[in-house]
């Protein structure tokens, strides 16, 4: 089985990260659980890193993007049009339309999926990194609702 730090994070959204937020479960926990599920423990010190990241972006100054307007266009650099397709663009894109996501969340999603480890990321994974933002984002509790909707209906509509 070969797992990636995009399937631990998965994992651990599905399994922890949605229950009470009282209850914290400590690092070392956490890894011996997640070891026993069968992922490496490469991979889930770089899934921690990426939640540290996230974290840490979190907690950064955004004055700069706070500026920016309805309708300004945001222009990916070389590396980013390489790793994030036209079709995960233009997905952000309609989120910014939609209003699900802002400038400081859309540089945040944009961000982490630059932090993973893989060539090009793909619509579901950009999703679930999306969701990801959103939940650990205060005060967008509103549009995680609006996006896990979105995500999961379409998820039940393609299974009929």
């Amino acid at each position: 089985m070969k797992e990636n730090v995009f399937d631990v994070l998965m994992y651990l959204f599905e399994n922890y990260m949605d229950e009470d937020p009282e209850v914290d479960q400590d690092q070392e926990a956490l890894t011996s659980e997640l070891t026993q599920a069968g992922f490496p423990k490469g991979e889930i010190r770089k899934a921690f890193s990426w939640l540290e990241g996230l974290s840490d972006l979190r907690e950064q100054d955004t004055t700069l993007l706070q500026g920016s307007t309805p309708g300004s266009v945001r222009h990916y650099s070389e590396r980013e049009r390489t790793k994030i397709s036209s079709e995960c663009r233009g997905f952000i894109f309609s989120m910014e339309q939609r209003g699900v996501l802002d400038a400081k969340t859309r540089e945040m999603v944009i961000d982490r999926t630059m932090a993973l480890d893989a060539t090009e990321i793909e619509l579901e994974q950009l999703k679930w990194i999306i969701l990801l933002v959103l939940f650990n984002q205060p005060e967008q509790e509103q549009a995680y609702a609006v996006f896990e909707d979105m995500v999961f209906e379409e998820t039940r509509r393609n299974l009929h």
